[in-house]
């Protein structure tokens, strides 16, 4: 007796339309272990490769530490010397009300050649060297003026003087006394300076005018 097909069995085998079978396909692509392992193998650094980027990194991050060291000791060390840069910036006004005080009693047409003046202003004149003698302990010192040349880095030109007989850009008269800090300039001298008179100065155009001409 023939034997009869399940008819529930799945048919694996599939056929092209003429009746031929479809090949399965193969995968062609090269998986040996080995040879992944040459991949890998190549792309892996040298002992000699790692320890160099090791000490690169190494002495990148030392150089990094230098450095933020040198920038915390320079802020600490203008941290202790400028500190008090604002309090003293404020503190020469102390400075400024006594020389105004001294002159308003100057002036005062009552108090002219009394005894009770001249007492006054022996003490404020006290007063003023010793302001003086604290700020230069702490490295806060007037700057030189009168009879100086001009320094934009320390004197503010505020007015004019003609005098034929100074040299111009000389410092003649001190309006307000300026002071430093150590080596940075806490506030700047405001002064007059001499120039040369209009006429002096049209007579010199006029003698440089007939020299050319000869």
């Amino acid at each position: 007796m023939e034997k009869e097909e399940n008819p529930n069995k799945e048919n694996t085998e599939l056929n092209k339309p003429d009746g031929t079978k479809i090949e399965p396909e193969v995968n062609t692509q090269d998986t040996d272990p080995k040879a992944e392992d040459d991949n890998n193998k190549t792309e892996e650094k040298t002992p000699d490769e790692k320890i160099f980027e090791l000490e690169d990194k190494l002495a990148r991050t030392f150089a990094e530490m230098e450095n933020q060291r040198r920038r915390f000791e320079k802020e600490k060390e203008e941290a202790y010397e400028y500190g008090g840069f604002a309090f003293a910036k404020e503190a020469l006004s102390l400075i400024d009300n006594l020389e105004r005080s001294k002159q308003i009693l100057e002036n005062d047409e009552t108090l002219k050649n009394s005894e009770a003046l001249k007492k006054t202003l022996e003490h404020l004149d006290i007063i003023y060297k010793n302001l003086i003698s604290i700020f230069a302990k702490n490295n806060i010192k007037p700057i030189e003026s009168l009879n100086k040349k001009l320094n934009p880095n320390f004197h503010q030109a505020m007015m004019e003087v003609e005098d034929d007989l100074i040299e111009p850009g000389t410092i003649v008269q001190e309006i307000q006394k300026g002071f430093t800090i150590k080596d940075r300039l806490l506030r700047p001298a405001l002064v007059g300076v001499s120039k040369r008179t209009t006429n002096k100065d049209k007579k010199d155009e006029e003698n440089k005018e007939n020299l050319e001409k000869k």
